[in-house]
């Protein structure tokens, strides 16, 4: 058996998918389980390769593992604390970035300033594994009653300094709803009230809120079925290149060059004030801070430029393939 842990969120596990893959086709006859949240199991299901999920709740310890695994892989972080959790299923070998503190010696070190899909495929490189950053593309999710040919907004984060600013998201929803565009807003239940204030300021009826409705199998399958994505950097930005679905990201406190989708696809398109001085506050915790500078910066208007982009990459794409 493979233990992997990567006890996050859906961006997390999306950005992995390379790493997960090529562990894949390095263990071809072995069982590869994934420690990752209990509720990340069908978007773990649409990686492909992955055998099962073990329930694990961020750093807390998963169910140990029995036989003890061949071998374990940190996609998770630096460690130490990463490191000694897979350390306790007592693996015959540890896969992991370098970390003195957890008595790791082996493996690469960590960088800060890398791409988040560059970083595990590094990882993995670094102990004779091939992985390919470009293989981000997820499987087909099943069927679901969601609308087909949407544009999905997402005006939500967990960490509100990711949040581009309410009224704004509901000036452009009214203007993509004014250009024949089915809009629909999604999040989490949590998100839900926000979803239904950018509703409200748009004009748009109640149903289109979709925010707390929808499981993860069923925002993927909107998501693929979608016709555009516009979203924070957050796990449905992360979705949408999953699915080759046109989208526009809004950058904030984190630079596009560590979570962005691939620069060499056009029709992900990335919105960046480029300033990248941090704020005083801790933007990084979930709630508590408002909306961070460098994402305040964007206007509705750069946005509805960076759709006509992203949708006219799409249009010469289809043309091309024809």
């Amino acid at each position: 058996m493979i233990l992997v842990l990567r006890a996050l969120g859906v961006g997390d596990l999306a950005a992995a998918v390379p790493a997960l893959r090529g562990l894949r086709a390095g263990f071809p006859d072995r069982e590869l389980v994934l420690a990752a949240p209990a509720w990340l199991a069908p978007l773990a299901d649409l990686v492909g390769g992955i055998d099962r999920v073990l329930p694990t709740d961020g750093l807390g310890p998963p169910a140990r593992p029995a036989p003890p695994p061949e071998a374990a892989v940190n996609l998770h972080g630096r460690g130490p604390q990463s490191h000694r959790l897979l350390a306790a299923a007592r693996p015959g070998r540890l896969l992991a970035f370098a970390n003195a503190e957890a008595g790791h010696a082996d493996g690469p070190e960590w960088d800060d300033d890398e791409h988040e899909v560059r970083r595990w495929c590094r990882l993995l490189h670094w102990y004779g594994l091939p992985a390919d950053p470009a293989d981000l593309a997820l499987l087909p999710p099943p069927a679901a009653a969601v609308p087909a040919g949407a544009t999905v907004l997402h005006p939500g984060s967990k960490i509100h300094a990711k949040r581009w600013p309410a009224e704004r998201f509901a000036a452009l929803a009214r203007a993509l709803a004014d250009r024949g565009h089915r809009v629909v807003l999604t999040g989490s239940a949590d998100e839900r009230d926000v979803a239904h204030r950018v509703a409200g300021a748009a004009g748009l009826t109640p149903e289109v809120v979709l925010a707390g409705r929808t499981g993860l199998a069923e925002l993927a399958a909107l998501v693929a079925a979608a016709r555009l994505v516009v979203s924070g950097d957050t796990g449905v930005a992360h979705l949408a290149t999953g699915y080759g679905t046109a989208s526009v990201v809004l950058f904030g406190p984190v630079p596009p060059a560590r979570w962005g989708p691939p620069p060499d696809r056009p029709r992900h398109r990335v919105l960046d004030a480029g300033d990248r001085a941090r704020i005083d506050r801790d933007w990084s915790r979930p709630g508590g801070v408002g909306t961070h500078p460098t994402l305040a910066a964007i206007s509705v208007e750069e946005v509805l430029a960076a759709v006509d982009e992203a949708e006219r990459a799409v249009r010469v794409s289809g043309a091309v393939a024809a």
